[in-house]
């Protein structure tokens, strides 16, 4: 690997430009990609530290992640190993934080999307956001690949631009026991997207809380089928979940998105 280059007068060795990481990670790939699934976990409202795939905030979209496979395994297509042509993959952020112009999970989301059309070709995305995550799923979307977005408890600041989901499918779904990002927002900014154009619902996790770990099947379950049905239809109604399970711990802390 080359660790260094040389100016161009020859005078000596001048620092190599650094690649960033591909932002797609792949989790399943069929053999013939039909459609994608795309997982994008939280992070925080600003932090410049490298994001890693074993902060909390990762890995809580793992359980989601394997939900979905179980839930789109073999489909119409047995043949094809990995899935019957559904891609599964997660967005990998540079940096934990959003950073307020700079939105950086937000470029890193539409980095993600670049890599997948150069994989896969022109097919349709649903977008899957926790928390930020969700925030850059909803500003993502105005690729024309995207046909959906599922946001979990998702960021929503005041004013956050609607119109290019125009046509789209938007699920909002929001603990009332959420801490850290705002269930009336949520519900605003699905109000807002429906006078835009979008196909947006609203569903309720009752006890829910940010981290998702109250009731924790239930999220899992609402998630993988409501996937299955935006990938099979198009269809953005999703049924709010039956009867509380076990309860979990609260949020993932102070200033965590």
């Amino acid at each position: 690997m080359r660790s260094e280059t040389v100016t161009g007068d020859g005078r000596g060795p001048a620092p190599a430009a650094v690649r960033p990481a591909p932002a797609l990670v792949i989790r399943r790939a069929p053999r013939v990609a039909r459609v994608a699934v795309v997982f994008l976990h939280g992070g925080r409202s600003d932090s410049r530290a490298p994001s890693r795939p074993w902060h909390l905030a990762a890995l809580r979209m793992r359980p989601f992640v394997r939900a979905v496979a179980a839930a789109t395994a073999g489909g119409d297509d047995r043949g094809v190993p990995g899935g019957g042509g559904v891609l599964l993959a997660e967005v990998r952020y540079r940096l934990r934080g959003w950073n307020g112009t700079e939105a950086d999970a937000l470029r890193d989301a539409r980095r993600a999307l670049t890599e997948l059309a150069a994989l896969a070709g022109d097919v349709p995305v649903v977008l899957v956001g926790h928390s930020m995550g969700g925030r850059a799923a909803l500003g993502a979307a105005a690729a024309p690949a995207v046909r959906a977005v599922l946001a979990l408890a998702p960021w929503c600041p005041p004013g956050e631009p609607v119109d290019h989901l125009r046509g789209k499918d938007v699920v909002v779904v929001h603990g009332d026991r959420d801490r850290i990002t705002d269930p009336g927002a949520s519900a605003a900014f699905a109000r807002r997207a429906r006078a835009a154009g979008a196909r947006a619902s609203t569903v309720p996790m009752p006890g829910g809380d940010h981290a998702m770990l109250r009731r924790g099947g239930d999220w899992h379950r609402l998630v993988s089928s409501t996937v299955v049905t935006l990938l099979a239809t198009g269809d953005a109604g999703a049924e709010e979940p039956g009867a509380a399970g076990p309860g979990g711990n609260p949020g993932t802390g102070p200033g965590t998105r």
